[in-house]
Formats: structure tokens, sequence, C-alpha cells
């Protein structure tokens, strides 16, 4: 008799960049319990139709609750509702009380995550975080199926571009593929401490259009002002399109996937652009390499080892931002351009 396949149900995180390393923990339960293993994604609805590009998930539960929220009431019939899918396991990535109630409402019999928030009985099998033996966010995620510790073999996130779809969204905000193209990605959520200069990324888009390529500002509707700020610094705007708030997160993935390099602060559509398998520009200020790299063997890291930096701060506090400042357009066009030529 066939042996029932395993049912597991991933509480995702929040962030755009964590969402996708957790793409890692889903690889890694396919590689431990078989390609017939059923895996199920609760997400934010925002993020929904990104976590259908992976091929390891089966089906997708949209989280209803805004960021905070604590909606006990809400989080009970959404774990009784779930309850109906007969789980067998529950993976919390997020490290909140909150994220952790749900698996116990549905009462999935295995629910797996670290302590976090002090989450004893509602996880059941619950490991302490050790931050030196599991430096990266990836290292962390894995660990949850692996008893906790790093696992030997780590495979990269990985998302299929949909070429029909990226034709489809080419053709509506009439772009072409005639020049190649360069996307900038000048946003992170997490403070300016993260972002390279709108000056730079505007002198960078010069000198790139000087050179002969397209280029294209991605973001969300959150990031019109950086955008606009970049359109507005910019000398050259013939072949300069900002493309923030004009497409979803699914188009930005096609549109990143025609990139001939992606130039990108440390954020999520950093992660993103490694997933589609496109050569990346990693610019860190105040986050280190050293917890959240690009993940893809095509990335580039530029940094500057600085006394003051990394120091993980949403604002630097001697209100210079050199870690920053000091790399320079010229600096990252050349990592650009000399590759190729």
């Amino acid at each position: 008799m066939a042996r029932k396949p395993l049912k597991v149900l991933i509480i995702a995180p929040s962030w755009v960049g964590d969402m996708v390393m957790s793409q890692t923990l889903l690889k890694q339960l396919k590689s431990k319990y078989g390609d017939e293993t059923v895996i199920d994604v609760l997400v934010n609805s925002w993020a929904k139709d990104v976590v259908k590009r992976m091929p390891e998930v089966n089906q997708v539960h949209c989280n209803p609750f805004a960021h905070g929220e604590l909606g006990l009431l809400k989080r009970f019939q959404l774990g009784r509702q779930l309850a109906s899918f007969a789980y067998d396991q529950a993976y919390v990535l997020p490290n909140s009380l909150k994220s952790a109630l749900i698996p116990f409402f549905a009462r999935i019999s295995e629910r797996i995550g670290f302590i976090g928030e002090m989450r004893y009985g509602l996880l059941n099998t619950a490991y302490k975080l050790d931050k030196t033996k599991l430096p990266l966010m990836i290292d962390r995620f894995c660990a949850l199926a692996n008893n906790g510790q790093k696992p030997v073999q780590i495979d990269y996130p990985n998302f299929t571009a949909d070429l029909n779809n990226q034709a489809n969204v080419l053709k509506s905000l009439a772009l072409g593929l005639e020049k190649p193209v360069i996307c900038l990605c000048p946003a992170a959520e997490y403070g300016p401490a993260k972002r390279w200069p709108t000056e730079h990324f505007a002198s960078l888009a010069d000198l790139l259009q000087t050179a002969g390529y397209q280029v294209w500002v991605m973001g969300s509707a959150k990031d019109a002002d950086i955008s606009a700020k970049i359109m507005e610094e910019a000398k050259l705007k013939a072949n300069l399109h900002d493309l923030c708030g004009k497409t979803n997160l699914v188009d930005v993935i096609d549109l990143l996937a025609a990139a001939k390099v992606v130039v990108s602060n440390d954020s999520g559509l950093m992660h993103v652009a490694c997933a589609v398998n496109v050569p990346v520009i990693a610019i860190y200020g105040s986050s280190s390499p050293g917890f959240t790299p690009p993940l893809s063997d095509k990335a580039q890291i530029i940094k500057l080892d600085l006394e003051c930096s990394p120091c993980f701060e949403r604002t630097c506090k001697f209100n210079h931002y050199n870690c920053l400042q000091e790399i320079t357009p010229s600096q990252i066009f050349d990592a650009i351009v000399l590759p190729n030529s």
C-alpha cells in the first residue's frame, strides 16, 4: 500500500526578500520527504501570485491580517478552516507569537519553528536560535527541516519567468528590448541607511544611457517619490523609464528577467532578481551580506568596509551615510560594463 504523501503548511514571512529566501526551505522539504510532498503556503495577499511561481508550492492560502494586527477571533476562524486540510506539519517562519496561532488553532500535529516570542506550547517542535551557527537567513529557514541544524546543501531560490506575460507587460508599458536593459531598484523598505543615494542612481542612469543602454527604474507605488527624484536629477531622459507603481510584483519578476543586469540595494527586489537568474550588482550600506547575501552565482557585492558599518540601523547615526555615499556611480558602471566588454 502506497504511503500517503506528507502534507505541509508554511507560514510565510511578510517581507518580499524573506519570502523569496523561504523557497530554500521548500526545496529542502522536497529533498527530504520526496517530490510527492504536498506543500501549501499561507502568505499575505500581495505575495500570492509570486509564491505561485515556486514550483514546489501546491496551494496558496491568503493571510488576511494587516501588519501587526492580532485579530485573535479571525485567526481562530482561519485556523479552524485550515484544519480541514489535515496537515501533518506546519513550519512557522516569522518569529512572532501571533504567527504561531493559526497552526495551533488548526490542530496541526507537528508545529515547527524557532522559539521566538516565547512560543512554548504554540510550537511543539521549537528550536533555540544560535545565530553563530546559523548566520544566514537561509540557514535558519532550512534548519527547521533539519532538526535545527544547518543542512549540508542549500539550493538557492529560482523563479520561472512567464515570457507571455513579459511580452504583454512590455506592450502595455510601450517598452521594447531593442536596447539592452539595465534595471535599477533604488528602494529598501527598512530605511535610508540601506539606500544608495538617488543622485548616484541618476548619474548612473546617465552613464548607462550614454553607453547605449535603456534604464528601467523598478519598484512599487510606495517607491514613487524615490523614482521621481531619480527622474528629476538625471540629465538624460530618452531611454530612462520610471516603472514604479505601474506593475504588480509578478510583472516585476518577468521584467527583471529581461534585464542584462539589475542594480539593487539590499532589498526584496534584489532577491527576486537573483531568483530569476540575471546578473545582479548588490549595493550594501548599513546591512551585511553575511546575513542576507544575494543568492546567486551571478551577483557582485559592492560594499565599503568602513569602521562604522554594518550598523544595521535604519538611519545613519552620524548623518553622513558614507557607507553608501562613497560608492560612486562610475564604480557601479564599471561593474556592469567591464564584465560584458
